[in-house]
């Protein structure tokens, strides 16, 4: 359930269409429930590995592997059929589970850990961006948002550790700077950008959450909603850049 107010998005028009990548995660599956509030919001589009979607007349569910290029190409060109869309947000990362850990110091670097963090956290998204940035509408205001982290900041970094985790979202960072100079030129309304989620009690956080302070640990809900009205204050001037959850832009 959605514990924040109905949404409103005052600086797009009626009838959006939003694509959410990673909508079975915890961020990904509140992003999708605050969108179901917005009577602007027309259509949904799920997309996850199972597929699975809220049960809503917006909401449409579609299976989608970003580990593979031509599912990607695939669900891109079967989307596209159905028109352009508004905004495109990826809500997926990894920090933790299937063996990977966060780092505490170099000893820990394992090969297939940080392939895995740099796969999930950097490539996919990267490879997403190929396909699907084309499918944003080409007048008016547009975004292309992806989950980052604040411990990707390089300047930012005071604790070290985390080694996968922070340069695989530091490399999102500037994936994410680069398309967005990219497609200034194409797109003069649009926006790309990394939005940082907070500490959200989901199972990527879980094994961390002693350590937060207290009333910072936030619901998916929560989040998602901040996350959203941040897209909303966005402007083609904050292209290229990473914002928290409060609307605070986070140096590189």
């Amino acid at each position: 359930m959605n514990d924040n107010p109905a949404l409103h998005l005052s600086s797009f028009g009626n009838g959006l269409r939003v694509i959410i990548i990673g909508a079975t995660g915890g961020i990904g599956d509140a992003l999708c429930s605050s969108l179901n509030t917005c009577p602007q919001v027309t259509e949904i589009y799920a997309l996850s590995r199972s597929g699975d979607a809220p049960k809503s007349d917006k909401v449409k569910g579609l299976p989608f592997d970003f580990t593979d290029e031509n599912n990607i190409k695939t669900v891109a060109e079967l989307l596209r059929e159905t028109g352009p869309f508004d905004f495109i947000i990826v809500a997926t990362g990894l920090l933790q589970g299937n063996g990977i850990s966060p780092e505490k110091n170099m000893r820990a670097l394992n090969i297939e850990a940080l392939t895995k963090s740099y796969q999930i956290n950097a490539i996919g998204p990267a490879m997403t961006a190929k396909y699907f940035l084309p499918l944003l509408k080409r007048k008016g205001k547009t975004v292309f948002a992806a989950l980052s982290a604040r411990v990707g900041s390089i300047s930012d970094n005071q604790l070290g550790g985390w080694y996968g985790y922070r340069a695989s979202k530091a490399a999102l960072n500037m994936i994410l700077k680069t398309l967005a100079l990219e497609f200034s030129h194409r797109y003069r309304d649009a926006i790309i950008c990394g939005l940082h989620p907070g500490t959200v009690d989901t199972s990527l956080s879980a094994p961390f959450q002693g350590n937060v302070p207290k009333g910072k640990l936030f619901t998916p809900s929560f989040s998602a909603h901040r996350l959203l009205t941040v897209i909303d204050g966005l402007s083609a001037e904050d292209t290229g850049n990473l914002f928290a959850w409060d609307g605070q832009k986070i140096p590189f």
